[in-house]
């Protein structure tokens, strides 16, 4: 009998803190640029409310002039935690997918069980984030130009979507 099986059995959740690790930090560096891309997927500049956007580096100077470094980490809240649990439910529940499928085989996992363990994985992530990502790109949208009532940050938002 391996020595590896039980030491698998006492730390089953590195891979899920290394996922939601990496989710953390991916969204602590790279916010600003999900904004941009945000705001350039709902603008195709035949609304005047909006702000237009020449290219990336426009956009990123016209929210930081018109609303602040706050512009560029709006929705920052709902990111940060939506990555992190994403990232960590996705390596937990790819983890034990693979573990479930390799208890009825002697051999490695095929290339076909690792995509369905991923497929599965992928899919109850979307599951319990939707939304959360949903709420980030609320606050995403929102600029100083935004004609309904702004919301004041994550609880505003969630008391409004009931």
């Amino acid at each position: 009998m391996s020595t590896e099986a039980p030491k698998r059995d006492q730390w089953q959740w590195e891979n899920a803190i290394a996922g939601a690790a990496a989710g953390f930090a991916t969204v602590a560096v790279m916010h600003p640029l999900d904004v941009v891309r945000t705001r350039f997927q709902v603008n195709d500049g035949r609304v005047s409310h909006l702000p237009g956007y020449k290219n990336t580096a426009h956009a990123i100077f016209t929210i930081t002039r018109s609303e602040g470094l706050r512009g560029l980490y709006a929705g920052f809240l709902p990111g940060v935690l939506g990555s992190t649990i994403s990232w960590g439910l996705y390596f937990f529940f790819y983890d034990k997918a693979k573990q479930r499928y390799a208890r009825s085989r002697e051999e490695k996992l095929s290339p076909g069980l690792h995509l369905a363990s991923a497929a599965e994985a992928g899919a109850l992530v979307c599951f319990c984030t939707n939304p959360v990502w949903l709420v980030k790109t609320r606050l995403q949208l929102q600029t100083p130009l935004h004609q309904t009532r702004p919301y004041s940050g994550l609880y505003g938002l969630l008391s409004i979507l009931h």
